[in-house]
């Protein structure tokens, strides 16, 4: 075997290792799709609005009226005349 084919072969051992590795790490992998999941985007507090205002027919005041709408954190974002306002906004 060539030197060249030896580098070859030990970065493709390489790399399938990581792949398996991932693939068989699902805790791993669960916590860091929890982390995502539990990060609100400007478009889930505005629809938290909408429905706050379906429910009571009248516009939220303060984002603590919305936590029951929404599932994660929204407390990077507030209310500004009635819509969101805060990262992504």
């Amino acid at each position: 075997m060539r030197l060249i084919e030896l580098a070859m072969a030990a970065a493709v051992t390489v790399s399938v290792s990581g792949v398996s590795y991932a693939a068989l790490n699902p805790d791993k992998l669960q916590a860091n799709a929890q982390v995502v999941a539990d990060k609100a985007t400007c478009r889930t507090v505005e629809t938290a609005i909408v429905g706050f205002i379906a429910v009571n027919g009248t516009d939220p005041t303060s984002i603590a009226q919305l936590k029951p709408y929404v599932d994660g954190d929204i407390t990077r974002y507030r209310i500004v005349k009635g819509r969101a306002a805060g990262p992504g906004c």
